[in-house]
């Protein structure tokens, strides 16, 4: 059974990055617009933290994942097997598109390092790992949680459109989506550590 219970929470982390990446896709090559971009990937967010937060937490993002190992909430191993698993989950949705489609997807992120997406993806990823550090502190659940996870990922998407980048915050998402540079690679992880140590520093309470 413990087997069993480990390979769950890698399958669940699986099922929802590639979910999220496709539902994600499904807006870039269908011509969704800005806001319903935002919008699907928040309730895609929050159905799956109803669904396999249970079993894993619903990271389904390996910034979320470095965010939380920051602050001593996710052991390393765990976050390392978690990695592998959204990574994967975001390549099996990459790859089962083109294969659909027959043809493949366009790169849709600069070569080379850009300070300005660099800013627009961390500070976007602060807000929404912000919000889940805040989550996690208040111990919110069920559809509080849900909600307060996918808002803080639909709103951290608007910041950083409004600041020029694809508005990704998710690396493992960004390789599935083809907008993968090391910009977007490392933004979101710096900006995951910023916003849950801030609201750790700041805001937490020890009695929750």
């Amino acid at each position: 059974m413990i087997v069993k219970s480990k390979v769950a929470v890698l399958v669940a982390e699986f099922i929802g990055t590639f979910a999220l990446t496709m539902a994600v896709l499904s807006m870039l090559t269908n011509g969704g617009d800005l806001f319903q971009t935002a919008a699907a990937a928040g309730l895609t967010l929050a159905l799956m933290v109803l669904v396999i937060g249970p079993v894993s937490g619903a990271h389904i993002n390996s910034a979320v994942t470095l965010g939380l190992w920051s602050i001593r909430k996710v052991e390393t191993a765990q976050a390392f097997a978690y990695w592998g698993a959204q990574f994967l989950g975001a390549v099996a949705a990459w790859l089962l598109v083109e294969s659909s489609r027959d043809s493949s997807l366009p790169a849709i992120a600069g070569s080379g390092y850009d300070s300005s997406v660099m800013i627009a993806e961390l500070v976007g990823t602060m807000v929404f790992v912000f919000g889940i550090a805040a989550a996690v502190n208040r111990k919110y659940e069920g559809g509080q949680l849900a909600a307060t996870v996918g808002g803080s990922l639909s709103i951290g998407i608007l910041i950083a459109a409004a600041l020029g980048s694809n508005a990704v915050l998710n690396p493992a998402v960004a390789l599935g989506i083809q907008s993968w540079s090391w910009t977007y690679a490392l933004a979101p992880l710096v900006g995951a550590v910023v916003g849950a140590n801030i609201y750790r520093g700041w805001f937490a309470t020890s009695s929750k």
